[in-house]
């Protein structure tokens, strides 16, 4: 398996970073894996938008079979060509087009190298005759954002926004064992003794020592590791809750009868913390309104709030658990009044 060693100020120090070039180099591996025929997405709202957009992707790689060889090669089956997946550095927050330039930048002698290593073997002749690839890969970059992600990146932003919140809590709660174990099941987990499993594939150990780590959630049901020489290691992770098109916890009949159906919706979703932004994104009211039932809630006795952080989280009192309980377990894949079972 391949692990991380990492230091006790290396992880005191690391932090969740939103990234929209990861976000599209996700979304990039989520179209190619279709495409090749190799995956059809991981979960309704994936799938269908996956068929919104293979479509104009694959004309796109078809207008010009030298980007199409480029992106087949640079996403190796067991490793990326390290320009098309640059660490984040972490130090303040990015656009699109500034991360994007370190694919630009990157010298074009250094592409073909890392490109064998992600094919594992040479790389085809007109690759190794082009000049250009950073540039040509930073191009295709910037057409899965144009086209694919920026159009819903607001949405996209809340979720990821959201499960950073769901994180930092449970790392407050439970500590960085629990926290680490959950952000890619059966693949990454805490070994004990300062040691990060990041994948199951046979790599060299590598030391984080003086390292910064940073964590980066991604919509997409993908996820890889980088780093960048000793200084900034990366984990890119699927985060939780994305682009599903069910809309969670139902709630009862008779408890949307009571409270109405907006504000019950509110509240079964509050089991464990969550904040008002990941409330949103899950719910798909407006914030004002979201803030509005949390009050009625708050002032009615259902639910309390505590802070994680900067973050701001909601949950059931005791009050607010027995009456979500006696109307029906809003769980999902439990039985529900008028729900269905996920």
């Amino acid at each position: 398996m391949g692990w991380w060693q990492i230091g006790t100020d290396s992880l005191a120090g690391s932090r969740f970073v939103v990234s929209p070039l990861a976000e599209t180099i996700a979304a990039l591996k989520t179209l190619h894996a279709a495409a090749c025929g190799h995956g059809s997405g991981a979960h309704p709202g994936e799938r269908a938008w996956l068929a919104a957009q293979l479509p104009a992707y694959r004309a796109r790689l078809a207008a010009d079979p030298l980007d199409a060889l480029l992106v087949r090669a640079a996403i190796g089956p067991t490793w990326n060509a390290d320009f098309l997946t640059p660490t984040p550095t972490g130090d303040r927050e990015r656009s699109f087009e500034e991360e994007v330039a370190s694919v630009r930048e990157v010298e074009p002698t250094e592409a073909i190298p890392q490109l064998e290593v992600a094919v594992g073997g040479p790389v085809p002749e007109p690759l190794r005759s082009a000049t250009d690839l950073p540039r040509r890969m930073a191009e295709v970059l910037e057409w899965v954002w144009r086209e694919t992600v920026l159009p819903e990146w607001p949405r996209r932003r809340r979720i990821l926004e959201a499960d950073v919140v769901a994180r930092t809590a449970r790392l407050a709660r439970d500590g960085w064992a629990a926290a680490l174990d959950e952000l890619s099941p059966g693949k990454m987990r805490w070994l004990g003794d300062g040691r990060l499993q990041v994948n199951p594939r046979t790599y060299p150990p590598r030391s984080l020592d003086g390292g910064r780590l940073l964590f980066v959630p991604v919509t997409p049901g993908t996820g890889w590791v980088s780093w960048e020489g000793t200084e900034r290691f990366a984990v890119v992770y699927p985060c939780a809750g994305v682009l599903a098109d069910h809309p969670g916890p139902v709630a009862p009949r008779a408890l949307g009868a009571l409270l109405g159906a907006a504000r019950a919706g509110v509240l079964v979703r509050l089991a464990s913390p969550t904040s008002t932004s990941q409330l949103v994104a899950l719910t798909g009211q407006g914030l004002g309104s979201v803030g509005r039932h949390l009050k009625v809630l708050l002032d009615a006795g259902l639910v309390r709030r505590g802070r994680a952080g900067r973050s701001v989280l909601y949950e059931w009192t005791e009050a607010g658990a027995v009456l979500v309980a006696a109307q029906g377990d809003p769980r999902p894949g439990a039985p529900r009044d008028g729900g269905r079972s996920l």
